[in-house]
């Protein structure tokens, strides 16, 4: 909240969305924030807030090697390391904000910093961190493996692991439109084997130039899109021998471009970034 007091402070925010993945982003360089976890899950709640999958903080930079920071805070409170759709959002916010006139922007997360940058055709492009497939990284409480085996609903499934600066699995499936992914992907999400939890992706390849997608993410439940779980998709496959080194990403609402070169390289992700509308908030 502000430095008034719970009741009447008014919080200035901003609707957004990455091809559905939808967010309230908060100016916390120009007005001091300090929400509870009660009050993001209000401000998250599709029918008493104002409705989100994630809430996006805009900081002062934390170190002189970035701009902003950067904080993702899930609909149930948590607070998490990375969001792609998020980070597309965060760039347009800040031009948009005035808070900076670069094209290209560094930005500190709790995990890790990436590179935002905003192109001519009004697209925006964010580098990831090069993918890490090394269990504790991720963290998984497994040995390094091409894939892992889990029982899940009563069937053993293999899947793929991997962090992007949040913990991420992928599953392929025959059909991505009648996968269980909210049965599985609440059960996996959660699993032990995941100490910090995971975002559970659900990849059809269509051919090797693009695949489709669905993701359920960890204290958000599944989403329309998920960006670093297209990254997490895109190289999973492409660490098989199954992908190109770049993919067409189809989401439910929308579709994103991946490219990655492959072991070494950084992960680079381009999509649009929508205003929705801009609001004013009493906590």
């Amino acid at each position: 909240m502000l430095d008034n007091t719970a009741h009447s402070a008014r919080l200035r925010f901003s609707k957004m969305h990455g091809i559905g993945n939808d967010f309230v982003v908060f100016d916390a360089v120009s007005q001091r924030l300090d929400l509870s976890a009660d009050q993001l899950r209000c401000i998250a709640d599709r029918r008493y807030g104002v409705g989100c999958d994630q809430i996006l903080l805009v900081e002062p930079a934390p170190n002189p090697r970035v701009d902003f920071g950067y904080r993702i805070f899930n609909a149930d409170g948590s607070e998490v390391g990375q969001c792609g759709n998020g980070a597309r959002c965060f760039a347009r916010f800040v031009r948009a904000q005035g808070l900076s006139d670069k094209d290209v922007l560094r930005v500190a997360t709790a995990t890790s910093e990436l590179e935002l940058t905003l192109l001519p055709d009004g697209l925006v492009a964010v580098n990831f961190p090069e993918p890490e497939f090394a269990p504790a990284r991720i963290p998984l409480l497994r040995e390094l493996a091409a894939d892992y085996e889990f029982a899940c609903e009563g069937q053993r499934i293999r899947l793929a692991a991997l962090s992007l600066g949040n913990p991420h699995a992928v599953i392929e499936v025959a059909e991505v439109d009648t996968a269980p992914v909210v049965a599985w992907g609440a059960s996996l999400s959660t699993h032990p084997d995941f100490p910090a939890g995971a975002n559970i992706g659900f990849m059809q390849i269509v051919d090797s130039g693009h695949i489709r997608l669905r993701v359920f993410e960890r204290g958000s439940g599944e989403t329309l899109a998920c960006g670093s779980g297209a990254c997490a998709a895109m190289a999973a496959g492409r660490q098989a021998g199954r992908l190109l080194d770049k993919v067409k990403v189809s989401l439910p609402g929308g579709e994103l471009h991946i490219s990655w070169p492959g072991p070494g390289s950084a992960i680079c992700m381009s999509g649009p970034a929508e205003w929705v509308f801009d609001g004013e908030l009493r906590l």
